[in-house]
């Protein structure tokens, strides 16, 4: 990367490029949870170019992207027409207008994720979902990288997330990550009812291609854990939640 791909990696996170076993997972687990709806009106706020959008598609959904980044959108309208270059806080669609809504590892970047979360709420129709992945405080690494001594550091960083708010958020100002508690604050006056919150594992598909089975044996005890209490320690918060 060069120092503006850099800095857009730490501003805006790295959308997926290449469609992986990860990948696929969460997509199975989108199509699950959302039901019927995933043959209804769909909005991916945040979509980066454009991957979860042509997939979604593939099931039959009607989807709309919405990208805050402009170079990511034009990417993602070589996969669909119906992209929006728009930030999340501020949607320019209609309230009650979706049956289903992703938010996929995006609100740790927005500059107002109550007001992000507000906004996907708003232009949800009653009884629509909203699915939304986004970091878990409780993994060993920030997967953001970090500021120190005004430079920027990428990649994943052992046990930031463990220091004290006030610390880690000066090594890692440029994303947010939640407990459990900081996410149902989120949505605290909010008319919905909560479908599915836990914590999940990554797919680890780096690893899998530098390591083979020995990688596949690290994922499979991994996902293992979301069954028990140690879900606490996994990569990603995955909340579904419905508009009443």
């Amino acid at each position: 990367m060069n120092e503006r791909d850099f800095t857009k990696a730490a501003l805006r996170g790295e959308p997926s490029y290449v469609w992986r076993a990860g990948q696929q997972r969460r997509l199975d687990m989108i199509a699950r949870v959302a039901e019927e709806r995933i043959h209804g009106a769909v909005l991916e706020n945040g979509c980066g170019v454009g991957m979860y959008v042509e997939k979604l598609t593939g099931l039959g959904a009607r989807v709309i992207g919405l990208e805050y980044d402009f170079e990511r959108a034009v990417e993602a309208r070589l996969r669909s027409k119906e992209i929006f270059n728009a930030a999340g806080e501020f949607i320019p669609l209609p309230d009650s207008t979706f049956d289903l809504l992703l938010s996929h590892e995006v609100i740790e970047h927005v500059q107002d994720d109550r007001a992000a979360v507000q906004e996907m709420i708003r232009v949800l129709k009653p009884g629509g979902r909203a699915v939304i992945f986004c970091p878990n405080r409780g993994y060993p690494f920030e997967t953001h990288g970090v500021y120190w001594n005004g430079k920027y550091y990428f990649g994943n960083k052992p046990f930031i997330n463990y220091l004290p708010r006030m610390l880690r958020d000066k090594l890692a100002p440029h994303v947010r990550v939640y407990s459990r508690r900081d996410m149902q604050k989120l949505f605290d006056g909010l008319q919905v009812k909560f479908i599915e919150r836990t914590v999940i594992f990554g797919a680890y598909d780096n690893i899998i291609v530098r390591f083979g089975v020995l990688g596949k044996f690290l994922r499979a005890v991994l996902q293992f854990l979301e069954a028990t209490p140690l879900k606490g320690l996994g990569l990603s918060h995955f909340w579904v939640v419905e508009k009443l």
